[in-house]
């Protein structure tokens, strides 16, 4: 094999011109003057991650560097997505809209089709004299992919800079062991890799977001970090696969007459080929993705050490989440795209400046779109006024405050459209307004929602004042559709 570069990405011309020194020129003595009082903000990304982390309370999984992060922030237990798939989960945080104003649910549209003059979260950072960079995978494009390749969505507007790491593991995908040979993407698929962390392409974009933190300067950023694991193929050196014995690992199993109750809607996520999956193969499975969790930790950690180590954490609001969860056999289900608790939950920690709440925890619900108005909301940016997020500022004072009542999650299968409503204790799913189906869960009781409770008389009550919930909160975001015309 020939010799690999460690340093490998691939940059947009307007990238290009904004390298080395030019970066820090970009704005005048006196902008750059007044951006030093301006709070910095670094988002980080996970692909497909769920809540299987050590400050999740996981008992395997080792998160140290995002373990360490929850330390100086607030632990978010009851965040979620807006849809769990990459480009409408993404399209609808950035533009802190929900999907049924985004008109994006699945991977196929560009949010811009169809809100053409929408500003995104990075976007108002950018017209406000902020340098803007992604490094990653931050809107939908390829894993990992390269401008001008299928499937890269990105968004000039709102980039100053933008770069697409590809490391080893994509040259190396004939290697890759797959549940359909020569399918990797969208397939179960893993390899533990040879070589070091900074030849995988999330290394290769740990070093090009730390080479940025570098060169920066005095101007105000957002910089914008998307790493690609554990996506599948779950790609990892091969020491983070040794922590994980497979002999230690039990798969998910559904107890049986699990699916009895349940509308046909809710298990379309099934594929084919995970109905063979044996338990050899599942164990072989989690442990990659547990590998690939635990790489992409390393990755994080070696820019957050970066923001230390150049004096700007105590200026810089740093957020990780992930763009939603993912099964690992629950309920029979494997990946993502339902809308039970493990593939709508994302793990979510903000850490912020003088906030009060540091290494807390809170229970109140949140969503992926709150993030918009809480960024601006921190940084002192007026936001448009027709986002659907709400600013999640307070909690970082008080866990305890009121907050919104609950979260939303849909899920279109060409069967039907599903809605679930999270609030604290409960969710509560419909499918096509309840006509193919209704599923209600109680989380005190039942955290893995094996126990259906839609048809019983004693939760009457407690279906339909969900239901008019979710209604209303949908009513909400339809009202303010006529903006977007």
């Amino acid at each position: 094999m020939k010799k690999q570069s460690t340093r490998r990405a691939f940059l947009t011309s307007s990238a290009r011109a904004l390298s080395g020194a030019a970066l820090a020129a970009l704005a005048p003595a006196g902008a750059r003057a007044q951006g030093r009082k301006k709070m910095n903000v670094l988002f980080m990304m996970a692909d497909d991650l769920n809540n299987d982390l050590g400050l999740y309370g996981h008992p395997m999984v080792q998160s140290p560097h995002i373990d360490a992060l929850a330390e100086t922030g607030l632990r978010f237990d009851h965040a979620y997505c807006q849809v769990p798939w990459c480009s409408p989960s993404r399209s609808s945080m950035l533009t802190g809209k929900r999907p049924g104003r985004t008109g994006i649910y699945n991977n196929n549209i560009h949010f811009r089709e169809n809100l053409p003059r929408t500003v995104t979260l990075p976007q108002l950072f950018r017209d406000n004299g902020y340098f803007t960079a992604r490094v990653g995978k931050i809107f939908h494009y390829g894993v990992p992919g390269e401008i001008g390749t299928s499937g890269v969505m990105d968004d000039p507007p709102s980039w100053d800079q933008t770069v697409n790491p590809r490391g080893r593991d994509k040259d190396e995908e004939d290697k890759v062991f797959s549940l359909v040979p020569g399918s990797y993407g969208g397939v179960l698929s893993w390899y533990a890799a040879d070589g070091t962390d900074q030849e995988q392409t999330d290394g290769v974009g740990a070093s090009e977001a730390i080479e940025l933190l570098e060169k920066v300067g005095d101007r105000p950023f957002f910089l914008a970090v998307g790493f690609y694991r554990p996506h599948t193929p779950f790609v990892a050196p091969k020491k983070y696969f040794d922590l994980y014995p497979r002999n230690q690992i039990e798969p998910a199993t559904a107890p049986e007459g699990h699916d009895d109750d349940l509308p046909a809607a809710a298990l379309a996520s099934r594929k084919r080929e995970e109905l063979r999956f044996t338990d050899p193969l599942r164990r072989e499975c989690i442990q990659a993705y547990y590998a690939s969790n635990t790489f992409m930790d390393a990755q994080a950690g070696r820019v957050l050490k970066a923001l230390d180590r150049l004096g700007l954490r105590g200026n810089t609001v740093v957020v990780f989440t992930s763009d939603h969860g993912y099964h690992l056999g629950e309920h029979g289900l494997w990946k993502k795209q339902s809308l039970f608790e493990q593939s709508a939950r994302v793990p979510l920690v903000i850490s912020a400046p003088g906030m009060k709440a540091r290494g807390k925890a809170t229970g109140r619900p949140a969503e992926l779109l709150d993030l918009y108005p809480t960024l601006a909301d921190l940084c002192g940016l007026d936001a448009p006024k027709d986002l659907d997020g709400v600013s999640l500022r307070p909690l970082l004072d008080d866990p305890g405050a009121s907050s919104k009542v609950g979260a939303i999650t849909l899920m279109r299968h060409r069967s039907a459209m599903g809605y679930a409503l999270r609030t604290e204790r409960y969710r509560y799913i419909e499918w096509d307004g309840g006509a193919k189906g209704v599923q209600l869960y109680d989380h005190r009781d039942d955290p893995q929602e094996l126990n259906n409770l839609a048809k019983t008389k004693r939760h009457t009550r407690v279906r339909a004042k969900l239901k008019a919930t979710l209604q209303e909160m949908l009513d909400e975001s339809n009202a303010r559709k006529n903006q977007d015309a």
